[in-house]
């Protein structure tokens, strides 16, 4: 009788099975694909420059020409928000990518040092976690000044305490493993111990952590944007859009419509791939 030996998956394979078995989450995934081919190619998709003006047609309605309609200015809705699907991802992925590495290396130094070190670190984060991220993020994007690059670095600020104590919590415990008290035994560097051993067997839960961030950020992007502290006019952006079309609602709708659907997609797509990520990478549910 032939035995049939089952192949053991690999650790990517391994967290891939237990993804896929969350829909929401590979939904998630598909609509967070889309969304990132949308902005790569957004050159080539729009119809129309997300600056061009046609003033000819304000407001102009839903057509064959204008698939949903034209604002003020008369260009083209849909266009701004393929474009604006760009720079919302920008503003996401930049406020992420700086507050995780802020995060990781300040939480790393305190984690792996600790004693007074960890103590004045922390101290510090706690005082940024008092205040609200969005007031934080509003002070920060006002004193820096309005524009896209203001309100990354605004965001990013806000974020990195929670990012910071992420990483620490998960450091203290690598911290005591055997093969860290090997490499101390000869000698090897800080530096080298905590980019080398420590930062590479803590780093999961920030990866989802992270991943989660990136829709909370777009959607700071969109709020700093509305009320003026980010994505400047003519430049399309989500939020951007939002606040340019508000004063417009009641007579024409589809100008706050659609840029709010594209962030709520968005944003639920980037939680729900999240909320999988995290499932597939917790020991305890993996059978």
């Amino acid at each position: 009788m032939e035995i049939k030996v089952r192949k053991k998956r690999t650790a990517f394979g391994e967290t891939w099975h237990q993804f896929k078995k969350n829909r929401f989450a590979v939904a998630g995934l598909i609509v967070v694909g889309l969304v990132i081919l949308v902005a790569i190619f957004a050159p080539f998709i729009a119809p129309y420059p997300y600056d061009k003006q046609d003033l000819l047609n304000s407001y102009a309605g839903p057509s064959a020409e204008h698939l949903l309609g034209t604002d003020k200015f008369g260009r083209d809705t849909f266009s701004r928000l393929i474009w604006g699907s760009r720079n919302s991802l920008i503003m996401g992925l930049g406020c992420v990518a700086l507050g995780s590495i802020a995060g990781i290396t300040i939480g790393s130094i305190a984690g792996y040092f600790g004693g007074k070190t960890d103590n004045i670190i922390m101290r510090i984060m706690d005082v940024f976690s008092c205040v609200p991220m969005l007031l934080m993020c509003v002070v920060i994007a006002a004193i820096l000044g309005p524009s896209v690059r203001n309100a990354i670095i605004a965001i990013a600020i806000s974020t990195t305490p929670s990012a910071a104590r992420l990483i620490r919590a998960n450091i203290l415990t690598v911290r005591e493993k055997e093969f860290v008290e090997a490499a101390k035994a000869i000698d090897a560097g800080s530096a080298h111990i905590i980019l080398k051993h420590i930062i590479p067997n803590a780093i999961a839960p920030t990866i989802v952590s992270t991943t989660m961030n990136i829709g909370n950020s777009i959607l700071s992007g969109a709020t700093l944007s509305f009320i003026g502290l980010g994505a400047q006019p003519p430049l399309a952006e989500w939020g951007c859009m939002l606040s340019e079309g508000r004063n417009f609602m009641r007579e024409h709708m589809e100008l706050v419509l659609f840029p709010g659907i594209c962030i709520m997609i968005t944003v639920l797509a980037f939680n729900l791939f999240g909320d999988g990520l995290r499932d597939a990478l917790d020991p305890r549910l993996k059978n």
